[in-house]
């Protein structure tokens, strides 16, 4: 019976690879993390306004609780025709006597995560949250370390988990690339 058991506690935590989910490693992980270097040097250049930090931060949710916040704000997709639900946050309420702020609701395009994290229940709950609001993952699988790669697209020591924000530029543009398998992107 105990033998069991932890058998089936590992598993539960080993992520599993959908259409949604993938995993890179090696020389293909080389490439992507390459390209996406390249490409936030590349808009980092365009706008020498913000400073760095600030930059980053609107480029991306660094870190497993940033990124479980923004998963947890946006509106989980319906089963039904996979469409959106409703844009507001189901505990907003409308009061017309405060001054409201149009709020831009911040949408991720993906996730890049850390297959080394330790310990692993860590970023468990990641994979099925991602999954409700249709975001795909993309495990980080590397023998330096996947936290420290991760890391070192933000200039971090190191970053378990980091969800690409949709801004509509050429970062995005690359992982839509890399997202549909679209091998162009390769050094």
């Amino acid at each position: 019976m105990g033998r069991n058991k932890n058998k089936t506690s590992k598993t539960a935590i080993e992520p599993t690879v959908s259409h949604q989910q993938s995993c890179y490693e090696g020389e293909r992980l080389f490439a992507m993390l390459k390209s996406l270097q390249r490409e936030i040097e590349l808009a980092k250049a365009s706008n020498r306004i913000l400073p760095e930090k600030i930059w980053f931060k609107q480029q991306f949710s660094i870190g497993v609780n940033e990124v479980t916040r923004v998963l947890e704000r946006m509106a989980p997709c319906s089963e039904i025709g996979g469409e959106e639900a409703s844009a507001e946050p189901a505990h907003s309420h409308s009061n017309h006597t405060k001054l409201q702020l149009p709020s831009v609701p911040v949408r991720l395009q993906a996730i890049l995560v850390a297959s080394d994290s330790n310990p692993k229940w860590l970023t468990k709950h990641l994979p099925s949250l991602a999954s409700s609001r249709k975001v795909p993952l993309i495990f980080v699988k590397d023998k330096k370390g996947g936290s420290l790669r991760l890391g070192e697209l933000v200039k971090l020591k190191t970053a378990m988990a980091l969800g690409i924000k949709a801004r509509g530029n050429g970062i995005n543009q690359l992982v839509e690339e890399i997202l549909h398998g679209k091998e162009r992107w390769i050094c």
